[in-house]
């Protein structure tokens, strides 16, 4: 079997319910996305929900090799990338080509992605992201509310402007996942607009209310000596990891003590590159928590992992051309048998949401820029009006 053809199809559209953090406090419902194809000799067809244009630069290293030698072709495109560096739009392009790669693999053994690697369960622990600093408190309540009831009894809230309304909207959480759970797990993320002392000062104050399981992105991800400092003088683990690409960007935060839990995701230069970051956190014993990504596909890595948390869902609405192959029960992903990732494409619907270019609104964008004062001084959002 050989690797003979790729398509990548650019789309945009509009997710269910806006969401929004301390960089993009007013939250936005816009949904730029690409969908990458990578097809076969024997008409076997790789999906990734991800991919851009830099992958026509990496894919004559591909054409006419097997899709199953999927190590190998990280490596080539590892290699590929070295004067350039693993960053950006090659760090991306090599992560949709891996997640197509490891799709087309199980789906040439006719199993699901979570089997073929070798797990010997097709379950995660999940955990509720609302992305929520732009809900109401109402709207809170019932997000988190409708998770635990689907048994999910850890959420994670988005702080960083309003100590105060961060209080109140934590207890909103607790009391809605308290369905699920008399004790739920409760985690925070700045989304890197705090400065460390700034993150222990705030952070310090939720603390003599709350029992926080892990706070996220509470200083820059790579201040290793900053997210350290946070890490000491806080109760919380701290957690980061979600916005850098590979083992070099983890390695001086690990080996340095300034993450307590190591994300990864469908960025961490696709799967190959987040399973090699994890076993580097495991060898620290060090717990992984997989970031969110369309139809929690990422689940089926999370499966694998032994030194895996759990894994962020947000459920917002923006699967918006393709179902997967799982659901959530008593609190978990529960992953299905169909061969690959599971994603089941509507073609009539991605054709409908084709698009040449993305558009870039002036106001809304994805991801948020960072946020003016950040690191700085605290710009409530009255300051904006």
């Amino acid at each position: 079997m050989k690797i003979t053809d790729f398509k990548i199809t650019y789309w945009e559209g509009e997710a269910e319910r806006a969401i929004g953090d301390a960089n993009g406090p007013y939250g936005s419902k816009r949904l730029p996305g690409s969908f990458l194809e990578i097809c076969t000799d024997e008409n076997i067809t790789g999906y990734a929900l991800i991919g851009n244009s830099y992958v026509e630069k990496i894919f004559p290293i591909l054409e006419g090799k097997d899709p199953r030698s999927v190590a190998g072709i990280w490596k080539e495109m590892n290699d590929l990338v070295f004067k350039g560096g693993n960053e950006g739009e090659r760090c991306d392009a090599i992560s949709a080509i891996d997640l197509a790669l490891w799709d087309l693999k199980a789906k040439i053994a006719a199993q699901p992605l979570w089997k073929l690697l070798g797990s010997s369960t097709n379950r995660v622990k999940a955990y509720a992201s609302g992305i929520d600093l732009n809900l109401t408190d109402d709207e809170i309540f019932k997000f988190y509310s409708r998770m635990a009831d689907m048994g999910i009894d850890a959420g994670k809230l988005k702080v960083g402007l309003d100590l105060k309304s961060d209080e109140k909207r934590l207890g909103i959480m607790k009391d809605a996942l308290s369905k699920a759970n008399d004790r739920p797990l409760l985690c925070i993320d700045s989304n890197e607009y705090w400065s460390p002392k700034q993150a222990i000062r705030f952070i310090g104050k939720l603390e003599e209310k709350f029992d926080i399981t892990w706070a996220e992105e509470p200083a820059r991800r790579w201040d290793y000596n900053g997210l350290k400092k946070v890490s000491d003088n806080i109760k919380a683990a701290v957690a980061t990891g979600e916005n850098i690409n590979d083992l070099a960007e983890f390695m001086p935060l690990i080996d340095n003590g300034a993450v307590d839990i190591v994300e990864v995701g469908m960025g961490t230069t696709g799967l190959t590159g987040a399973m090699k970051v994890a076993n580097m956190a495991y060898a620290y014993e060090l717990p992984v928590a997989m970031m969110n990504c369309p139809g929690n596909t990422m689940s089926h890595l999370a499966t694998n992992l032994p030194n895996h948390f759990m894994m962020e869902v947000v459920d917002n609405g923006r699967e918006l051309f393709f179902d997967t192959d799982h659901h959530i029960e008593d609190g978990q992903i529960i992953i299905g048998n169909e061969p690959g990732f599971g994603i089941s494409v509507d073609f009539d619907k991605l054709n409908k949401l084709k698009v040449d270019k993305h558009s870039t609104p002036k106001h809304e964008s994805s991801p948020f820029p960072r946020r003016e004062g950040a690191g700085l001084i605290i710009k409530p959002l009255e300051e904006d009006k």
